[in-house]
């Protein structure tokens, strides 16, 4: 049994669609960061840096925080989604490092400057969003004549899709990067996906372009 301490975040929703594609046993916490539930020191004793999501694995007693940490412990423990060639798995690895200081950090200033406080800073607005059409570009080159960044579904998908599933907030036009949006419905068709995106609570259907 896993112990999953989340929220409704790309992050925490990378970890959840993992559990859910592994189809293991796990316990869903909700920490409700609007709350302030991760300053709790219950929680930091978990997650030190005070972000979701952490686990805590009950069969080895492992506690991990960091989302790209805990997708490639889950991948090495159960032996699925990471490729074991070496080219492929290094080449895993090169694109969830991009989603993981790219996608997700500069992603997330979008949602801060222009869904959240829109009018605030406008030099950040144009920073921001510039840079995110940069990386739905980036992924649309790399989608080019493939269903998934690493040829197979894996960890750089499950890692990078939530991320990309906030493209309205992101006020990203789907249509205009054409191999995101067929990579991005072909894994929001995914069962797993529908049943990790709603937890730990149910906030919306999954955004549909």
């Amino acid at each position: 049994m896993i112990d999953l301490y989340t929220w409704t975040t790309p992050n925490g929703r990378k970890v959840s669609i993992m559990l859910e594609e592994l189809g293991v046993d796990y316990a869903v916490h909700a920490i409700d960061i609007g709350a302030g539930d991760q300053q709790s020191p219950e929680f930091l004793a978990l997650s030190p840096n005070n972000k979701i999501p952490a686990i805590v694995d009950n069969d080895s007693g492992t506690v991990l925080m960091e989302s790209g940490a805990i997708l490639l412990y889950l991948a090495d423990k159960y032996g699925q989604f990471m490729p074991t060639e070496r080219k492929s798995y290094w080449r895993a690895m090169e694109w969830l490092m991009w989603q993981m200081g790219g996608v997700g950090p500069f992603l997330g200033q979008v949602h801060h400057f222009v869904h959240f406080n829109p009018g605030k800073a406008p030099y950040a607005e144009e920073r921001f969003t510039a840079e995110a059409h940069r990386l739905y570009g980036v992924l649309n080159t790399r989608l080019a004549g493939r269903d998934y960044i690493v040829d197979q579904y894996s960890i750089a998908d499950i890692a990078t899709w939530p991320w990309i599933s906030r493209f309205e907030w992101q006020q990203i036009d789907l249509q205009q990067y054409p191999n995101v949006r067929d990579w991005y419905l072909r894994i929001a068709e995914r069962p797993a996906v529908e049943r990790g995106y709603q937890v730990p609570k149910k906030v919306s259907d999954v955004p549909m372009p």
